[in-house]
């Protein structure tokens, strides 16, 4: 699983146990609502040729948003769910090791060879140097300004409310 959380995590939630339930449910709901916003980014965006072009879908499909609401802190992470088992390396980059490629479903492979077409029972992989395409990082670069500027609006407004409604 793929997980992107801002730094000082731990020192807002102590700041947030300290908010008063408005403040604290104003927070929440636009917290839900920024997190919407990202995800729409990383999937109708990034996932949509942006960044990554689809082919099934499958690492599309696999994002999703995790309430990570624990007592006095509140969030909401974007996250791949494991559905695609090369979010990883999409997003980080990495090296693929060398290995056979065999049929699963028919006795033998067919592919495009030269221009020709080309059946073998087994081909042998060399292995796979993948550029590091950060679809999740880059959605939250683009977004957090927006998030900060957000959250600091939200909170003085719901502070505003409290303090004019005692």
């Amino acid at each position: 699983m793929l997980q992107f959380s801002p730094e000082g995590v731990a020192d807002l939630a102590a700041r947030l146990a300290a908010l008063p339930d408005g403040l604290r449910a104003a927070l929440a709901e636009k917290i839900d609502a920024l997190a919407q916003d990202l995800l729409a980014q990383v999937v109708d965006v990034n996932l949509s040729g942006a960044v990554l072009n689809a082919r099934s879908g499958a690492l599309r499909n696999s994002i999703q948003l995790r309430n990570q609401d624990q007592g006095a802190s509140l969030g909401v992470a974007v996250v791949a769910d494991g559905g695609a088992p090369y979010a990883a390396i999409q997003e980080y980059g990495g090296k693929t090791a060398a290995h056979e490629i065999v049929p699963d479903k028919a006795a033998v492979l067919a592919f495009i060879a030269g221009g020709k077409q080309a059946f073998a029972r087994r081909v042998h992989h060399p292995g796979s140097e993948i550029p590091e395409r950060f679809y999740l990082r880059s959605a939250l670069a683009e977004k957090s300004a927006d998030i900060k500027q957000a959250l600091r609006q939200t909170l003085a407004e719901a502070a505003q409310r409290a303090k004019d409604n005692p």
